[in-house]
């Protein structure tokens, strides 16, 4: 079997970790050759096929095959396909395929196209028409290959390699060759409304910057390596947003409005596990958006504002307080005047409204005494 063929394989390592690192195509060193069929089957017992290493037990079935999953009837879909979100995987890997300077390739169609005509015109037909058939194998290869482009090559369906020099190229004859871009894309998501971890209606949308890193992943893992990328991004944009308030008042934890960069991170790196699939690389997630919903937007600037002139009155009130404590204590020291306890709590009461109030304090003269 060949490690370009279809194989079911986990993207997980035995201790439930991922397969690879984030951003990264997972790359599997799959064994080639007998050893990669696992042991060999001995014959079959009745009532059963043979299992691997031995035969079966009287009117029971075999042991599994390679490649079967060991769970049982209760865990697998009527298709025999693990229940999962990891299905069936393609496992193939981009390398490089065989190509050459296009030009020699241009100048040799070219003499053999001279050379048909020639033929023809002396009279060998049939040299003429090999010449014909050899030039237009030559030159139907001959491909142009733009910075940032590359070719993924089949040869009648199998994957040969992939194509990343640039330029004139000539590549196998008798190949299909398909473009995939490997320059950097981005995007931004729609605006989804989603709840935070406070149960809040919020809109939030991000912006992803991603590039293809194995192409042939990206062309044969998924069917559309470009929808999946979106429609797994906004998942994986709706999960964070589940995980994290809105705002923290208390500014102790994580939040979307004030931790910007820790769930820019924690949404690139959920993205990347769930693009490495199709070979796809995340460079960089922010977010562009992040606004409480329409129907409780004006409730939630109402708390804000509430918050703000609280925050606000107790700085006011803590500059009051000392302003009081320097002024008596100023008018102690120097000994301007001796305040018995009475006239301090007067004078304390009347530079607090003074200094607190929100309106111009308008002073009134006593000139009386405040002892009877």
């Amino acid at each position: 079997m060949s490690d370009d063929e279809t194989r079911s394989i986990p993207t997980t390592d035995g201790q439930g970790h991922p397969a690879g690192p984030v951003g990264e195509p997972v790359r599997h060193a799959l064994p080639s050759g007998p050893a990669a069929m696992g042991p060999p089957r001995g014959p079959a017992g009745p009532g059963g096929p043979a299992g691997p290493g031995g035969p079966a037990g009287p009117g029971g079935p075999g042991g599994p095959a390679y490649g079967d999953s060991g769970r049982g009837p209760e865990e697998q879909l009527p298709s025999g396909r693990p229940v999962g979100h990891q299905g069936m995987r393609v496992d193939i890997d981009e390398h490089s395929a065989w190509a050459m300077n296009g030009f020699l390739a241009l100048l040799v169609a070219l003499a053999l196209a001279v050379g048909a005509a020639v033929c023809f015109g002396t009279g060998l037909p049939p040299v003429g028409v090999v010449l014909i058939v050899l030039a237009f194998l030559i030159a139907t290869p001959l491909v142009v290959i733009q910075p940032g482009q590359t070719r993924v090559v089949q040869f009648f369906g199998r994957y040969v390699g992939t194509v990343r020099r640039t330029g004139l190229t000539w590549v196998m004859p008798l190949t299909t060759r398909r473009n995939v871009s490997v320059r950097v894309n981005n995007f931004e998501t729609n605006a989804l409304k989603v709840n935070d971890a406070d149960g809040n209606p919020v809109e939030i949308a991000a912006i992803i910057v991603w590039q293809v890193a194995d192409t042939a992943k990206a062309t044969f893992a998924v069917e559309h390596y470009t929808d999946f990328v979106r429609v797994q991004s906004e998942a994986a944009l709706r999960h964070v947003a589940t995980t994290h308030p809105y705002d923290d008042p208390n500014g102790q934890g994580t939040s979307l409005r004030g931790s910007t960069d820790q769930v820019s991170q924690e949404l690139a790196h959920e993205v990347a596990q769930r693009v490495v699939i199709a070979g796809v690389e995340i460079l960089e997630v922010r977010i562009s958006h992040l606004a409480y919903a329409q129907e409780i937007a004006q409730a939630m600037l109402q708390r804000q504002q509430a918050s703000a002139i609280i925050a606000a009155r107790e700085r006011i009130v803590e500059g009051a307080v000392s302003i009081v404590e320097m002024a008596i204590g100023r008018l102690e020291s120097e000994s301007i005047v001796q305040l018995d306890e009475e006239r301090k709590a007067a004078m304390v009461s009347n530079l607090l409204v003074v200094l607190c109030g929100d309106q111009r304090a308008t002073p009134v003269v006593n000139t009386g005494s405040l002892y009877h």
